[in-house]
């Protein structure tokens, strides 16, 4: 079939066919009864002097591999003498720090759980999730230990300065005391490779956050898929930045644990700004920069980018994944940095990442020129995954060419949401497909196309904002009597979280009352930019906002005010 997906049809019955998609690539092997510690960190002992982990910040902390092997065992050990065992969830609210993957490795060695959160997020939203876990530990640093001292479990804080963390563990203490016990890292209970070893959360197509259980062998089936085309001379050559947040699940795998297994350098940035991150990728000689649009537009457009000289950049290749690529961005990209390539990616937490992607060396015998799918695509399908599009109506499966709900089937699908049998049974069918809640369409030569949203999520600059959680707040507000959260295009952000509101009869209070009230109970991200007071949440004969018109009038109504 050359360069297009292999399409199977089988025949169901004399009424129905099913269209299913596999990659236009060879299956790879997966190892069997590996961690994902165990995977990433193989072979370190080669590069035991070379960096594997830097701040990119001035004087900012780095690992060589030795380093990295040595303190994931002494972390493991660690948890273990305070109690730690297989399946407890561990709780890591840090910002993106070298000592970060370290820290999740050595959760997984000890056969426990690693939970990310957003650090930056209230305290609230964060004692959630540690609720909900059933958390035993939270590791955190300064930026978020006022937030998690009094979720009600035991804190380990990591910091030059512990009396800023006062009734923390000492991460230092801790490791020294694992030290002094001398012990091997022998589990407890022996690690599985179908034991969970990750509980990221995420709203899923239904808005309300959950935990999506990840074992070690969904991590490890998803990291042999996406770097299947990693050729041997790639190995201990690939420098990484690691913008995207550590606590995201491509954060943590597709740029953290990728980057390691190929004995690769992950250049760690906590925020984004735009002169740090320049002499970054300049003074680093980062080759790939896994990005959301929002920088590729500071790139493109900022004065300050003027100020350094980017002609003799060692950047190979730029992957957006997180948020929708504007084509005009995209144009406008290529246009300033001609040498470097632009992929699009697409995935979900709920496959433990990367599901397509968008380039990769070699034809169907690993052999030949670089393959790339086609501008606007979100790529082709990666080895030892199905694929299918299915009618959301019908539940019956499509053609090429024919939109329809993403579907996916893989040993990289989730084991389930944690403790939501009925979320998880709405989300993965009884034959283990994974219902995306995307629209697309696969064509001819096998790329595919996102074209909708089911789920409604907004993605604001690559973090999802659920309008469920936001309408809930508003309608927590006394004089509000309905409302409606949904998306807008923005330029810079991708989207941005808007609402219309029906006031209560009576209510005094104004737009942007409202919108401070939401404003202080969620975190940054999720503030509404825009809101509208109407007389009506136009919903459907079942219930459902319709979101849609309520976005055409919305925009009708702004654009009129502007006139």
């Amino acid at each position: 079939m050359g360069d297009a997906a292999i399409a199977v049809v089988h025949e169901a019955d004399e009424e129905e066919q099913e269209h299913i998609f596999r990659s236009r690539f060879p299956p790879v092997d997966l190892p069997d009864d590996v961690t994902v510690p165990e995977f990433v960190l193989a072979g370190a002992e080669a590069y035991a002097d070379k960096v594997a982990l830097v701040e990119a910040a001035p004087g900012g902390r780095s690992y060589t591999y030795g380093e990295v092997a040595r303190d994931v065992a002494r972390f493991a050990r660690a948890l273990r003498s305070v109690g730690v065992r297989k399946g407890h969830v561990v709780v890591v609210a840090l910002p993106n720090l070298a000592v970060y993957p370290v820290v999740s490795l050595g959760i997984m060695s000890a056969g426990a759980v690693f939970s990310g959160v957003n650090p930056r997020a209230i305290a609230a939203e964060i004692k959630k999730q540690v609720e909900d876990s059933d958390a035993k530990l939270v590791v955190t640093n300064e930026v978020a230990y006022d937030k998690v001292k009094d979720a009600g479990v035991p804190v380990i804080g990591i910091g030059d300065d512990m009396e800023r963390l006062p009734g923390a563990i000492s991460w230092d203490e801790l490791l020294a005391a694992a030290d002094r016990t001398g012990a091997p890292v022998v589990a407890l209970d022996p690690v599985q490779q179908s034991d969970l070893c990750a509980l990221p959360y995420s709203s899923g197509t239904t808005g309300v956050s959950k935990g999506v259980m990840l074992s070690h062998r969904n991590l490890v089936s998803n990291l042999c898929s996406s770097m299947f085309a990693v050729g041997e001379e790639l190995v201990g050559q690939v420098v990484t930045l690691g913008l995207m947040p550590f606590f995201h699940i491509y954060g943590i795998t597709g740029i953290c644990c990728s980057t390691l297994r190929h004995k690769g350098t992950v250049v760690v940035m906590d925020r984004f700004d735009l002169r740090t991150f320049l002499g970054a990728l300049v003074t680093h000689r980062v080759m790939f920069a896994p990005v959301v649009p929002p920088v590729m537009l500071a790139m493109v457009k900022s004065p300050v980018a003027d100020d350094f000289d980017l002609s003799g950049l060692a950047l190979r290749s730029i992957m957006t994944a997180a948020a929708p690529l504007a084509p005009d961005l995209l144009a406008a990209f290529e246009k300033k940095f001609p040498g470097v390539q632009v992929e699009e990616a697409y995935g979900l937490t709920e496959h433990s990442c990367i599901t397509l992607t968008h380039a990769a060396s070699g034809d169907d015998a690993r052999q030949g020129p670089v393959q790339v799918a086609k501008k606007n695509s979100v790529g082709f399908i990666l080895p030892n995954l199905e694929v299918k599009f299915v009618d959301p109506d019908t539940g019956r499966s499509l053609p090429k060419n024919t939109p329809g709900e993403i579907c996916v089937r893989s040993q990289a699908v989730m084991q389930g949401y944690y403790r939501k049998k009925e979320e998880t049974e709405r989300t993965i069918d009884a034959k283990g497909w994974l219902h995306t809640g995307d629209v697309g369409y696969i064509d001819d030569d096998g790329d595919v196309f996102i074209v909708d949203r089911i789920k409604e999520l907004i993605k604001y600059k690559g973090f999802q904002v659920a309008p469920a959680e936001l309408e809930a707040i508003l309608l927590s507000h006394p004089s509000v009597q309905d409302a409606a959260v949904f998306g807008l295009p923005d330029e810079e952000a991708g989207e941005v979280p808007v609402s219309c509101v029906v006031r209560r009869c009576g209510a005094s209070e104004s737009e942007a009352d409202i919108m401070a009230y939401v404003a202080g109970r969620v975190a940054s991200y999720k503030k509404l930019r825009l809101l509208q007071f109407v007389d009506v949440i136009h919903k459907s004969v079942s219930g459902k906002i319709l979101r849609r018109q309520l976005r055409d009038e919305f925009v009708s109504r702004t654009k009129t005010a502007a006139a």
